[in-house]
């Protein structure tokens, strides 16, 4: 642990020659006696760390002491510096890697180019969870995300989510994992499962890590790691991902409806139904008719969330099948006239 503090400690005066005592405690969350004693066991190590009195005084390197990235240009900082996403990183347990890295980054830039870098910061954020959700961090998230980066097998238990409403089954899985995917605030581990049933991604699996109920190493496998797998050096995350969530998408989609929509009902539907349907669904419109409206299949995951979705469309839409949702338009019309027939305040 001091250790660490004491590397953070010198590339913090390294990248803001003049810290005084007080900074440096803040910065460390440590006392200033612990912050002088340190400087002290720095010299001793060979790093020429001084304090200076005055205006001008605080903690400094001697001149010459630094490494310096002449070849990046200021866009280029900036880059570096839009490329973490602090939320993950404290997920994963790596946001003190994450900041020492960041600092050592900034203690090699130049002056000009530090300023840059640090710019961006201010400019932009990724905010990664949805709107009203509440983000969790799943408890063995950091202990997954090890494996992940010294490719050792698992063994994971984890909660498949029942049919119909039945409870989640317990399941036990070898798993290679290959890599980790935030989407939406909730993470996913991405593997592969060594002799495992062929399924539409063949020895691919994604898992929900905050159904992962317990975390092991592999039978036979040292909880040290030692015997790594080998990666596929053909699996690409990114592209991967694409696949699968395109996929897993247009799974859900069991069911079309056909609809009939006004112009702006036709410039809405994007914004109340699934994408993933949405482009077949233009794909298959015919008209306009006389009166300017399109009618189209459009794929959706039952006629329940059909009816949810077109419901905001109100009179912008008309479905014309199946028979049931049909009639379920209609006694939401009748029922929306029977409240809005009236004038506010009258007997029914």
């Amino acid at each position: 642990m001091r250790a660490a503090r004491l590397i953070r400690m010198a590339l913090l005066v390294q990248s803001s020659p003049g810290m005084t005592a007080a900074a440096l405690a803040r910065e460390l969350e440590v006392s200033e006696r612990t912050v002088i004693r340190d400087a002290q066991a720095l010299q001793e190590a060979g790093v020429p760390i001084r304090s200076e009195r005055g205006r001008a005084g605080g903690y400094h390197l001697a001149p010459g002491h630094r490494t310096r990235l002449t070849t990046l240009r200021p866009t280029e900082a900036e880059t570096l510096y839009l490329s973490g996403l602090p939320t993950a990183l404290r997920d994963l347990g790596l946001a003190d890697a994450a900041d020492t890295a960041r600092l050592k980054l900034s203690a090699t830039l130049l002056p000009s180019l530090r300023a840059a870098a640090e710019s961006s910061v201010r400019r932009f954020h990724l905010d990664a969870p949805a709107w009203f959700r509440e983000p969790s961090t799943p408890e063995l998230l950091p202990e997954l995300a090890r494996a992940v980066w010294s490719d050792r097998p698992v063994e994971l238990a984890y909660a498949r989510p029942g049919r119909e409403g039945a409870p989640p089954e317990r399941v036990t899985r070898l798993l290679e994992p290959y890599g980790l995917v935030l989407k939406a605030g909730v993470w996913y581990v991405v593997g592969r499962v060594p002799g495992g049933r062929p399924s539409r991604e063949g020895d691919w699996r994604t898992y929900r890590v905050d159904r992962v109920l317990a975390l092991s190493p592999a039978r036979g496998t040292p909880p040290g790691g030692d015997e790594p797998f080998v990666r596929d050096p053909a699996f690409d995350l990114a592209a991967y991902w694409k696949t699968h969530s395109e996929g897993f998408a247009r799974a859900l989609l069991r069911t079309a409806v056909t609809v009939r929509l006004t112009e702006r009902g036709l410039r809405l539907l994007p914004v109340v139904a699934d994408p993933a349907g949405v482009g077949d669904a233009m794909a298959s419109a015919t008209g306009p008719d006389e009166a300017g409206r399109v009618t189209l299949d459009l794929p959706v995951e039952s006629e329940e969330v059909a009816f949810t979705q077109l419901a905001g469309l109100g009179a912008e839409a008309e479905v014309l099948a199946p028979a049931g949702l049909r009639a379920l338009f209609r006694e939401h019309a009748r029922a929306l006239a029977a409240v809005y027939g009236a004038e506010p305040g009258d007997q029914r």
